[in-house]
């Protein structure tokens, strides 16, 4: 008989052992097919969105991320915050934000935001591209006797309020820059998308 000389055990290995070669290669062409569909860095910097959890963010509390490369901040006003914006408009140079390179047409309103309690905005002095403090408390400070909440840019003096409105007299020439960005529901916010019907 033609079979007598085969060695059943012997077969059986060799078919475990290449079904086990084959699914670890399977496993191993599988992973970068997965990993691919992943943004790159690359990709990233060039604006992927980037969604960030708000929910446990307190009145007053600011948030800091990253879109684009850029440091975007995202800030929780308090009602007496909201409520200094009002009296600022004389001391301001573009109270009503018309620039609209500045903001999103959503976001051109006296809070410069969709929802005026949180405030989105890139953390970058519109004068040079320093860094400006965030000194949101609503008291005197050595640079402004009357403060009433903002940013202030140690680099050259520029000042800010509660909105990212620029003030007049000051080296920044815009006010900062509200990203795109939306809410997906009231404890997450992704920056680099407009709401749903924007335009």
């Amino acid at each position: 008989m033609a079979n007598e000389g085969v060695n059943s055990g012997r077969r059986r290995f060799l078919t475990a052992s290449t079904a086990v070669v084959g699914g670890v290669g399977t496993l191993f062409a599988a992973v970068p097919f997965v990993a691919s569909w992943k943004p790159s860095a690359q990709a990233q910097l060039a604006g992927a969105p980037v969604s960030e959890d708000i929910s446990k963010l307190e009145p007053g509390q600011r948030l800091s991320t990253s879109w684009r490369g850029q440091p975007v901040w995202i800030i929780r006003r308090t009602p007496d915050q909201l409520q200094a914006l009002t009296g600022l408009n004389d001391r301001l140079r573009d109270p009503d934000s018309a620039n609209p390179e500045q903001q999103p047409g959503y976001a051109q309103n006296a809070h410069r935001s969709i929802k005026p309690e949180y405030l989105v905005l890139v953390g970058i002095c519109t004068h040079l591209g320093c860094a400006p403090l965030f000194l949101p408390q609503l008291e005197a400070q050595p640079f402004e006797a009357d403060w009433k909440g903002g940013f202030f840019c140690p680099c050259h003096g520029s000042k800010f309020d509660m909105a990212g409105r620029v003030y007049a007299g000051v080296p920044a020439p815009t006010n900062l820059k509200v990203p795109p960005y939306r809410f997906d529901d009231e404890g997450r916010i992704t920056i680099g998308l407009d709401p749903e019907g924007a335009a």
